[in-house]
């Protein structure tokens, strides 16, 4: 996809990264992953990121990683773009990106760089060397240790014509109020915190109208529902999922660490799509923060 046809496609709707499904064992079972697309294809996400950070990208395999990608795209293609996450060090991130460009993804997402932290001009190059190693369309994911500025951002532009989109994933709104007036429709902007339905009102406020929901995963019917409030300024319906399924979801989420993956898997197992068990470092929920989930999901009814 050009990658300016990608930054239209991603300016609007609802954004979301399937997990990756292991099977006992926890190795990568393509069959489920397949199956978990096409289930969340008609749904009407804008786009899907395969092997983003709810899909464990970080604890795949490089051998992995083009399987995983590989079925994405041969499933979704002609119906949904699919984008890959790419990190790590930059000879590595390289490598994967021109990998996700090969078997046909239509761009990619730059994952915060590895462990060390490094200052707006080290990002930066990490950043434009992933650019000029693909033709197809770069997302920039400010989270963690990546935390890029107007400043640098205006910069990498200019140098950068793929680099057409900027995730949100550290909430200062002071930073993303400056990138947004600096950068105008340069950029597609998107919300990306944990979870991402809490801030979608005050992101669409200034500018940014389009999130990623980890729960689209299991719940996608009142995902897209909760996005067409946000959309229509529908306050009594987005109030009504917040209080009744968010804010409890978001008191299980909270209770350990990497959770924030984990209950997506807990939500995928108990709707019927089991993806399997989370990699180390992360944890499973416990089986009664399964029940307690099972409980959320019952009061929304089919989806």
């Amino acid at each position: 996809m050009d990658p300016q046809a990608l930054k239209a496609a991603i300016s609007h709707g609802l954004l979301s990264f399937p997990v990756t499904d292991f099977d006992a064992a926890g190795e990568f079972e393509p069959k489920g992953y397949r199956r978990r697309l096409e289930w969340l294809m008609p749904y009407g996400a804008t786009a899907l990121f395969s092997a983003g950070g709810t899909g464990e990208f970080f604890s795949l395999a490089p051998d992995e990683y083009g399987a995983v990608v590989r079925t994405a795209v041969e499933t979704c293609k002609g119906k949904v773009p699919i984008i890959a996450g790419c990190g790590y060090g930059t000879r590595q991130a390289i490598a994967y990106a021109r990998e996700a460009e090969q078997i046909g993804a239509a761009g990619l997402l730059v994952m915060p760089h590895y462990l060390v932290e490094a200052d707006q001009e080290g990002i930066s190059r990490h950043v434009a060397a992933i650019c000029n190693s693909v033709k197809i369309g770069v997302i920039v994911y400010n989270r963690g240790i990546c935390r890029l500025g107007p400043d640098a951002l205006e910069k990498l532009a200019a140098l950068c014509p793929n680099l057409i989109g900027f995730k949100d994933g550290i909430g200062d709104l002071e930073l993303m109020v400056a990138v947004r007036r600096r950068m105008g429709d340069r950029f597609a902007y998107l919300g990306g915190l944990p979870t991402a339905e809490f801030f979608a009102a005050p992101y669409k406020a200034m500018g940014v109208p389009v999130y990623s929901s980890a729960v689209f995963n299991f719940i996608p019917k009142t995902a897209m529902q909760f996005y067409a409030a946000i959309r229509d300024n529908d306050e009594a319906t987005a109030t009504r999922i917040l209080d009744d399924f968010f804010m409890p979801y978001a008191a299980i989420r909270n209770r350990r660490p990497g959770y924030a993956v984990s209950i997506i898997k807990a939500g995928a197992r108990l709707v019927g799509y089991d993806a399997g068990p989370v990699r180390t470092p992360l944890v499973d929920c416990s089986p009664e923060e399964h029940k307690m989930l099972q409980a959320l999901i019952d009061k929304l009814g089919p989806q």
